[in-house]
């Protein structure tokens, strides 16, 4: 009877594992057809709570800012290399004893005291690094100026921060000749880190750095609050004088995870070759080394013929990108370097497609980390998985850590499309949205300083419901039917044309898959009688290459709607670039399509020759009397 029980039992056993394990093939097999990404969403998501948990657990302790998090790792690996610069090293802890040091000169030479503003004009070296932590040691909030930037530029973003000083590299002093009398009258003291200087009341400060003390100074200050402004870092732009974004030091900390949330680890060796005043290289990279303990191999400007060089000569294993960066890469010669490297990990933003593919294919097994944030929030995206082209994902538990939506907007001035009781409403998944966050804890908007109403421009209010308030990246974004985010477009770089919106980037890719085009820049120009905006695009040619009309405008057939074509060309030797690989197309747009403005050769498309022939004068002027129609 008991055997009877015992065999009856074990039936009922394996039947019901037998079930179960039917049950479990059969989720999992309609989870990888209807979700086939669930478990990468998820193990990201953990990823991001785990990251967050440490960073709660180290602000009990008290560790709450960036330079905070700093300080703990010189003293927890204080032997580790922090920076490597051509032949200089500095471990934590030197680099934190010279930045006590150069709170000490900087406190003795300007007077500067918890809440002042220091402008911070240096090129890519380790005193950047130093000087900036030097001057968060005294409680100063520091702004980041573009080493690019002319008298007029730089006159206004020192005031519209309202900086009491300005430090300034050895070797950029010259710069500052022509607007040290109107610095000095305006009453902003200039320090150069620097022996001596020639210049007429200019303090100096590396004679005094070795006799300084080596320990932090002593400061009478609350302890900061995570919402306080830490640091203002201009946007670059590719139009008109640049704007003081407020980087609060919720957001800076916030920043420091990217590295790890991107797969870098402790032991990589970072090379960084973003210049220090941008956000990427300052809170992304520079912070990311610090977050992880890692190493940061910092280049003074990027190199394209030395690149794959140095990644072998400082063992480097991972490298930061941004912009066109990977594009000058794939367009080198080929070298021996670049097959013998140790790099593993390649992680930033403004990836496009072409360059990606090349990328994996020509320089070996680099995982590839493709990124979207902003200067001025904390919204953002990784794409951690292989898929090629998107910024990364939009699952429900991509939301859980970063709320976002898309909305519909207007095609003509982009302004968010409402319903009767004003509320905004979302698109559906395939159709291009803007992206807005909710302004919060985690997604703070400290605004720009000096600049009220710039700021007020980048909120949206009463967006689903009263009173709540969303931050307007001005971005135009595609979740497909997969959950992945595709950037489209920034709103001004999409013009109309023939009634339909044109996407500068999708054309721009479209044109980058041609063999004999280097770098081209897509862009809208007026025609006197047409409604909208013409597309037109200025493109660099391959070495010993020259411009095959025929085969761009078969190209242009086969991948584009008639609509979106650029009708005209104009053949440059190079593109006019921010510092940070953004196109500047400001210049370009002004100078339109005449031959008049335009230096560099023009070309037109004839439809009726089924080719690009130049545009001479005779023809620009049928297209102006409307002769010649587009």
């Amino acid at each position: 009877m008991i055997s009877v029980c015992v065999c009856e039992l074990h039936i009922m056993m394996s039947w019901a594992i037998g079930t179960l394990a039917v049950g479990i093939a059969t989720l999992l097999l309609v989870q990888r057809r209807l979700y086939p990404y669930f478990w990468e969403d998820l193990l990201y998501y953990a990823r991001v709570r785990r990251v967050g948990t440490a960073m709660m657990a180290r602000m009990k302790r008290g560790v709450v800012t960036y330079l905070q998090c700093f300080e703990l790792q010189a003293r927890n690996i204080p032997q580790k290399p922090f920076l490597v610069f051509e032949d200089q090293v500095l471990s934590y802890r030197d680099a934190d004893v010279r930045s006590n040091r150069f709170a000490g000169v900087l406190r003795a030479q300007c007077g500067l005291k918890h809440g002042d503003v220091v402008a911070l004009l240096m090129n890519n070296e380790p005193d950047f690094i130093c000087v900036w932590f030097g001057l968060c040691k005294l409680g100063c909030e520091v702004a980041f100026l573009n080493f690019n930037i002319k008298s007029q530029s730089l006159q206004h973003c020192l005031h519209s921060c309202g900086a009491k000083a300005l430090v300034v590299g050895s070797d950029l002093m010259a710069s500052l000749e022509e607007v040290l009398p109107t610095l000095m009258h305006s009453g902003i003291d200039v320090c150069v880190a620097a022996e001596r200087s020639s210049l007429k009341n200019i303090r100096t400060l590396l004679d005094r750095l070795d006799s300084a003390s080596p320990e932090k100074p002593v400061l009478d200050a609350p302890p900061p609050n995570l919402m306080d402004n830490f640091l203002f870092i201009f946007t670059s732009g590719t139009t008109g004088l640049p704007k003081a974004a407020r980087i609060s030091h919720i957001k800076a900390v916030m920043c420091m995870a990217f590295l790890r949330l991107c797969g870098a680890r402790a032991s990589d060796r970072v090379y960084l070759t973003l210049p220090l005043y941008h956000m990427s290289a300052s809170l992304l990279g520079i912070g990311g080394c610090i977050e992880l303990g890692a190493t940061c191999v910092l280049k003074r400007k990027f190199s394209a013929s030395q690149f794959w060089k140095d990644c072998l000569k400082y063992e480097i294993t991972v490298f930061q990108y941004i912009g066109e960066l990977c594009r000058y890469l794939v367009n080198q010669p080929k070298t021996a370097e670049e097959a013998s490297h140790k790099v593993r990990l390649a992680a930033g933003s403004g990836l496009r497609a072409d360059v990606w593919k090349e990328l994996g294919r020509r320089f070996g097994e680099i995982q590839i980390r493709e990124a979207y944030g902003l200067t001025e929030a904390s919204i953002g995206f990784v794409n951690y998985t292989d898929e090629i082209g998107p910024i990364g994902r939009a699952s429900y538990f991509n939301k859980l850590s970063l709320p976002f939506e898309f909305l519909k907007c207007d095609p003509q001035t982009y302004e968010p499309v409402r319903t009767d009781s004003g509320h905004c409403i979302k698109v559906s998944k395939g159709e291009a949205g803007l992206l807005v966050a909710p302004v919060m804890f985690t997604n703070p908007f400290l605004g720009y300083a000096g600049d009220k109403a710039m700021s007020e421009k980048k909120l949206l209010r009463d967006v689903f419901k009263t009173g709540d308030v969303y931050f307007n990246t001005g971005d135009l974004m595609l979740q497909d039917h997969r959950d992945f985010v595709y950037f489209k477009d920034r709103i001004g770089d999409t013009f109309r044309w023939k009634g339909e919106n044109v996407s500068t980037t999708e054309v721009s890719e479209v044109l980058g898959g041609l063999d004999f085009l280097l770098d081209v820049s897509v862009y809208g120009v007026t025609v006197p009688g047409y409604e909208g905006r013409v597309g037109m695009a200025a493109v660099v040619l391959k070495d010993d290459h020259g411009l095959d009309g025929e085969r761009l405008y078969s190209h242009l057939i086969n991948t584009l709607p008639p609509y979106a074509w650029p009708w005209f060309l104009r053949v440059q030797t190079s593109l006019d670039m921010t510092d940070t690989f953004k196109q500047q197309k400001g210049r370009l747009v002004q100078q339109g399509f005449s031959p008049h403005t335009v230096p560099q050769p023009l070309y037109f498309l004839d439809a009726a020759l089924r080719t690009y022939t130049p545009l001479t004068a005779h023809t620009y002027q049928h297209i102006l009397s409307g002769e010649r129609r587009l």
